[in-house]
């Protein structure tokens, strides 16, 4: 298989402005496709921003509502994949937000939808609910792409459930903060190297209400090593998961072969 180029989207958008968002969003798929991406990752609630506070129930969606139709039509106009934050309103559950992340696929049908589950600070806990299913995947040009969102992937035990499931590629949309930064510089290249996998952790950026992002969206590879990395300011940057590479990578990594799995049986 040929090495899946990926793009990752390092932006704020403008927060409270879906309509915006859409358009930030849909410039970047343009550009990427143009360089041969089939896959444009976005940041952690990039549909709405993140600071928004009061405004989460108003501007919170189904999954199967108008700002994925309108991103799905983005992904078949463009034959490229689009991974994008949002908050999501369980038209089941009356009241019930959650902090998601949809992957839509190439030809515009909803691939896969993943609820965070592990809400990060007071802001997370108070508007949103926290998702029960850890290990979400789908397929794109024969790689497995697996799901979550920013402090999600701080946990090993949840980015080791990835690496058992099979996941490849690891997709972080995130909200990361100062004075946070050595989770992008240090922590996701070892997630990367200690799972055997390739993790796209895509940030926002700047200030936004009480927080301020840092930026440093990273494409790790299962080497340790940031294959594509961001500065701190609007960025759109490019690296490639390279299935052979992985392959190959994994035969001569013996972490998960090694594993001694009856020894940890007090983590759970």
């Amino acid at each position: 298989m040929p090495p899946l180029r990926t793009a990752l989207l390092q932006s704020s958008g403008q927060p409270g402005d879906v309509a915006a968002n859409l358009t930030v969003l849909a410039d970047a798929a343009e550009r990427a496709a143009a360089t041969g991406a089939r896959l444009l990752v976005a940041p952690e609630l990039f549909l709405t921003g993140y600071a928004i506070g009061d405004d989460v129930p108003r501007l919170a969606e189904p999954a199967d509502g108008p700002s994925a139709e309108a991103v799905a039509a983005l992904a078949a106009r463009h034959g490229l994949a689009i991974v994008y934050g949002y908050p999501e309103r369980d038209p089941e559950r009356h009241g019930v937000v959650y902090n998601s992340a949809q992957l839509i696929g190439a030809d515009g049908t909803r691939s896969a939808n993943y609820r965070k589950t592990h809400l990060f600070g007071c802001f997370e806990q108070k508007w949103f609910t926290p998702g029960e299913q850890a290990v979400v995947q789908a397929e794109l040009d024969g790689v497995r792409l697996g799901m979550m969102i920013c402090y999600d992937v701080e946990f090993p035990e949840n980015v080791r459930s990835h690496a058992l499931a099979g996941t490849d590629l690891l997709l972080v949309p995130t909200a990361q903060m100062h004075p946070f930064q050595f989770v992008a510089e240090s922590v996701i290249p070892v997630r990367a190297f200690e799972n055997q996998m390739y993790v796209a952790y895509v940030n926002r950026t700047g200030p936004e209400g009480e927080f301020e992002f840092v930026g440093l969206s990273t494409l790790a590879g299962p080497d340790g090593t940031a294959r594509a990395r961001a500065g701190r300011g609007e960025d759109l940057v490019f690296g490639e998961v390279d299935p052979a590479f992985l392959a190959a990578s994994r035969e001569n990594n013996p972490y998960l072969r090694d594993r001694r799995p009856g020894l940890y049986g007090s983590l759970v």
